[in-house]
């Protein structure tokens, strides 16, 4: 049996689908930092150097959409391919964790 098909992504310029894998590269790397989540030093270590580089990323993808004129942020659309690629759980590793019942 094969898993359920995922839906198609929203028709995106090549550089909003630059944005958008740069702005979850950020995001992964920030959940693993984040020092709420368990995890040990040298891990976050790991992520945050390489966030300065995906930080770099995400800046040029940005800025190669204002060089190019794409000066607004479709966010409706934004959001629905974020949502395709499991952005809702990568952005959570983000946040605190809710107090647990105990």
């Amino acid at each position: 049996m094969l898993p359920p098909e995922l839906p198609p992504l929203p028709a995106l310029t090549r550089a909003e689908g630059e944005l958008i894998d740069r702005y979850l590269d950020v995001v992964d790397l920030l959940g693993r930092i984040n020092p709420a989540h368990h995890g040990d030093t040298y891990r976050g270590l790991r992520a945050a150097q390489a966030l300065v580089a995906k930080a770099a990323e995400l800046r040029d993808a940005l800025t190669l959409m204002h060089q190019r004129g794409e000066t607004e942020l479709h966010a409706a659309t934004l959001a629905r391919a974020l949502r395709v690629l499991d952005g809702e759980r990568r952005t959570a590793r983000v946040t605190v964790p809710p107090l647990s019942g105990s």
